[in-house]
């Protein structure tokens, strides 16, 4: 991938760096996680790029057998350190090479960059839901324009990390899928110094039929 002006790597290295320099945010589940499953049955579950595991942790606390990814030690040994982090399994991977045992009832992520294209890897984990299962994809909406020059809340995602929710959809077969959710919308939160952040988000659910 390109090392100019604007451009990660989003590999290892870059997401030990990012979680050794955040504050503290993976208390709160995503609040579109928490809308999207409130239908479904638990089961198994797979936080993709879990981070500080707040999603993993509150599936888990839903009744979910949550197995949680991601490639930062730094994230895990955050995650692994809260509450109720007994009840998930944690796992440091490159979900990039790496492959579960098994497929899942549910596999979610919320605004995880590998290093390998952003829609690629979308289509790479939708492979491990079981038929009848949920995918839920929740990611930085692609705006158009230059590209940012940093990750997380209040900063401007770089394009590559970005998508639309017709990208995402596109990825998804309809002889294979149904899509039950496809939306862009935008929201504000607070950040842990206290600033008002808007956040450009792209959501998408969709039911595996095989």
């Amino acid at each position: 991938m390109s090392t100019q002006a604007g451009a990660h790597e989003f590999d290892g290295a870059y997401w030990e760096n990012h979680w050794r320099g955040a504050s503290g945010t993976g208390k709160e589940p995503n609040p579109y996680l928490v809308r999207e499953t409130a239908g479904l049955n638990p089961g198994t579950a797979l936080d993709a790029g879990c981070g500080e595991g707040g999603e993993a942790r509150w599936l888990a606390s839903r009744g979910w057998d949550v197995t949680a990814a991601d490639i930062s030690a730094e994230a895990l040994t955050r995650a692994a350190g809260a509450g109720d982090a007994a009840k998930v399994e944690w796992v440091r991977a490159d979900l990039t090479t790496w492959t579960p045992a098994s497929r899942f009832d549910l596999v979610v992520t919320h605004y995880a960059h590998p290093s390998m294209p952003q829609l690629a890897f979308y289509e790479r984990v939708a492979g491990w839901v079981k038929p009848g299962g949920t995918l839920l994809v929740v990611g930085h909406l692609h705006a158009g324009g230059a590209a940012g020059h940093g990750h997380g809340h209040g900063s401007r995602p770089p394009a590559e990390a970005s998508v639309t929710a017709a990208d995402i959809t596109a990825r998804l077969d309809p002889a294979g899928w149904t899509v039950v959710t496809a939306e862009e919308r935008s929201r504000t939160l607070t950040a842990p110094n206290g600033r008002s952040v808007s956040l450009h988000d792209v959501v998408v659910r969709a039911t595996r039929h095989r």
